[in-house]
């Protein structure tokens, strides 16, 4: 004859299934960027993106990583392309890595900073937890074009409510060791550097 299952039974199982974590639940992340994070002239492998795939799972964190970058991608088109991704990955958090290419192109900033509000703006009402990745430019695009792109981030950052990187590329960018010989583009050793750029602040959002 089985036992009676009382009432603090009953409460105590509802509770135990609760907080059971359920089977096939993952965090869906979504990458937007360019060609520093679509891995311009190094395998796919290599990349900071697919380290992060690999960092994931050796720290038992579920997730699914979808890489929507694109080499040459700008602001603006993401922008275009942010409400189609949105709606088909359903994403938990969107890292943008984007901008680099509007201020090599010597665009506005103004108009990079426009991009970027929209697409943080479109991610938060989509529920998804936003990660910018903050540039900066070569030294000889002048020191006044350079501080209005550069400023562009911190605004951002102070306006919204994301996680924030400074900048991506620190203590990588002026290291010829690192970087290809275009002087733009990480080499495959730079990838571990760029992802211990991201992981701290991401590990957070993911906790």
């Amino acid at each position: 004859m089985g036992e009676e299952v009382t009432g603090d039974m009953r409460i105590g199982l509802l509770l135990l299934w609760l907080f059971l974590p359920l089977p096939g639940w993952a965090t869906t992340i979504l990458v937007l960027g360019d060609s520093l994070s679509a891995g311009y002239g190094i395998a796919v492998e290599q990349g900071w993106v697919a380290l992060l795939e690999d960092r994931l799972k050796k720290e038992h964190k579920p997730a699914t990583v979808v890489n929507a970058s694109i080499s040459g991608e700008t602001s603006a088109g993401a922008r275009r392309r942010l409400a189609q991704l949105l709606r088909a990955h359903h994403p938990d958090i969107v890292i943008i890595e984007l901008g680099g290419n509007d201020g090599l192109r010597g665009l506005a900033p103004a108009r990079t900073e426009a991009n970027l509000a929209a697409m943080i703006e479109m991610a938060l009402q989509n529920q998804a937890k936003v990660l910018l990745l903050g540039m900066k430019l070569p030294r000889n695009y002048g020191p006044r074009f350079r501080e209005r792109f550069e400023a562009v981030y911190r605004r951002l950052s102070r306006r919204y409510p994301v996680a924030f990187v400074p900048f991506f590329l620190d203590e990588v960018a002026l290291d010829d060791r690192l970087m290809q010989a275009d002087g733009i583009h990480p080499r495959a050793a730079a990838q571990p550097r760029l992802l211990e750029r991201v992981w701290p602040v991401l590990k957070t959002m993911l906790d």
